[in-house]
């Protein structure tokens, strides 16, 4: 297990994301502040392993959906097709969505003489998306509520309810499960309600929980952050319920138990653990001596420098820049960033970030804000293109940056 310290805002949560995501493992957040020791009121420590085995049972279904849709589409077009045919009559067949082209008297009638009584005259309208906007009365069940899954995946140890993920409503859609009604909808979302429908028949939903706890137990990573506050000052009245409380509650969890879920029994022996912490008023000598024990791996995390949050700014896929010349361009204003401003920027969150408390690259956020703020409330009016150089990102904050007491507040 591995143990991050560094400042806020350094990438220590996005260094776990993506190593979860390179190994394609299941990954669950949680922050220790949120925890109580057990006995007490707050969440437990075992609801991270429960959300994690929820995370991975939804990674695998929809892995699983992906593998069935094309077969579960042609099951949904099938019964759209017999829905169709049964409640689309020559005499009657599409004169809802003709009926607003009341000039087109002939078309319409060589429309319902094409569908006729024919299903293959149907499916050829329906293929050409002709009868998208038709209604139609479907049986649904209880994924058209929004219980997709729930309703099908099965209750183990005893059918009690473990977490607060999925396990919040499996009853309800037990309950429901089974018992269809009628439905009138658009022939364009009985589709997707169908097919819905179709992929969860396909899916053994068994076999689908037991190779999500084989995932997690095997290659899920926790994440567990802010680990720092529950380093605290000893409490000399009464018990520390949410530090060294939660500290002790950690330890076997890490060590490796066996959590009950409502999946069952899910082992945590070969689960990747991964903590991390500011350790700005703490240190990590202050854990307990067992916790510190189960987190052998240090990796202490320097701060971002002023090259680092260039690359921030313009590097990433969905990088700030990016992100707010694609918002811009809806309303017509084609922005662009120079290299002296991009420059400029990170020069600017940099020297906040030593001037002041150093938040890492959220402080990129604020600095951006305030220099487009203008352009922002102004873009409706505006159109063409708008340059942000080394002399606008001066103009909007220059003064602003200057004025250290203004600046802690805004910036």
């Amino acid at each position: 297990n591995i143990l991050m310290i560094g400042p806020t805002g350094v990438g220590k949560t996005e260094i776990a994301r993506r190593m979860a995501s390179i190994i394609d493992a299941p990954l669950i957040k949680v922050e220790d502040t949120k925890f109580t020791e057990d006995g007490y009121v707050g969440r437990d420590v075992e609801s991270m392993v429960s959300d994690l085995v929820e995370t991975s049972v939804m990674k695998v279904y929809d892995r699983k959906v992906r593998e069935v849709e094309t077969q579960a589409e042609g099951l949904a077009t099938e019964k759209i097709l017999d829905y169709l045919c049964k409640q689309l009559p020559p005499a009657r067949a599409l004169r809802a969505p003709v009926r607003k082209q009341e000039a087109l008297a002939k078309p319409r009638a060589k429309i319902q003489r094409k569908v006729g009584r024919s299903r293959k005259s149907v499916a050829r309208l329906l293929q050409s998306h002709e009868l998208d906007e038709q209604v139609i009365e479907i049986e649904v069940g209880a994924e058209a509520e929004g219980l997709t899954m729930a309703a099908e995946l099965p209750l183990r140890g005893g059918g009690e309810d473990f977490g607060d993920g999925l396990g919040d409503y499996p009853e309800q859609a037990r309950g429901r499960a089974g018992h269809n009604h009628s439905r009138k909808v658009r022939v364009r979302e009985a589709h997707k309600i169908i097919t819905r429908e179709e992929a969860n028949k396909l899916i053994d939903f068994d076999q689908m929980v037991d190779d999500s706890i084989e995932r997690a137990e095997e290659s899920g990573v926790v994440f567990i952050d802010e680990l720092d506050k529950l380093a605290g000052p000893r409490v000399d009245v009464g018990r520390d319920v949410s530090g060294e409380g939660v500290q002790r509650d950690l330890l076997p969890i890490v060590e490796g138990t066996a959590v009950m879920t409502r999946f069952g029994p899910v082992k945590t022996d070969h689960m990747l653990f991964i903590a991390a912490g500011a350790f700005y008023q703490s240190r990590p000598s202050d854990l307990i001596p067992e916790l510190q024990g189960r987190f052998p791996l240090r990796v202490e995390m320097e701060s971002l420098t002023q090259d680092d949050l260039e690359k921030i700014l313009v590097d990433p896929k969905s990088a700030l820049t990016k992100q707010y010349q694609e918002l811009l361009r809806t309303e017509g204003v084609e922005l662009s960033f120079t290299p002296d401003g991009v420059e400029e920027l990170a020069r600017l969150a940099c020297l906040m970030n030593e001037r002041s408390e150093n938040i890492g690259a959220r402080r990129l956020h604020t600095i951006m804000e305030k220099v487009l703020e203008e352009i922002n409330f102004t873009a409706p009016e505006k159109e063409g293109d708008v340059v942000v150089d080394k002399e606008y990102v001066s103009q909007q904050i220059g003064n602003l940056v200057s004025d250290e007491d203004l600046s802690r507040y805004i910036l």
